[in-house]
């Protein structure tokens, strides 16, 4: 069974974690060009709820997400869920071998 983490990106929307491919600054030249490839394709979603792009969410199908959080607030978010998730991995490890 795959089991998927949901990531929160900021304004109550949220990702599968294992889905993304990277979290950038959507101010840079390219990555505004990308954002434009993305919305001529329709692959581009808007997280914002109106209010300011902080970060631009690179996904795995080639999905552009912008969201209001910093890229820092999102990558940190991603450290501690993937944290999380390998201490119930080892947990559930353990609980399985003193079986």
């Amino acid at each position: 069974m795959k089991l998927f983490l949901p990531l929160n990106i900021g304004a109550g929307n949220f990702v599968i974690a294992q889905k993304v491919v990277a979290i950038v600054d959507p101010y840079s030249s390219p990555v505004k060009q990308l954002i434009q490839e993305a919305r001529k394709k329709g692959l581009l979603l808007n997280a914002t709820k109106g209010r300011k792009t902080r970060t631009a969410i690179l996904m795995d199908n080639g999905t552009v997400i912008l969201s209001t959080l910093s890229p820092q607030v999102i990558a940190r978010r991603l450290e501690e869920l993937q944290r999380t998730y390998e201490k119930k991995l080892q947990e559930l490890g353990k609980e399985k071998s003193e079986e």
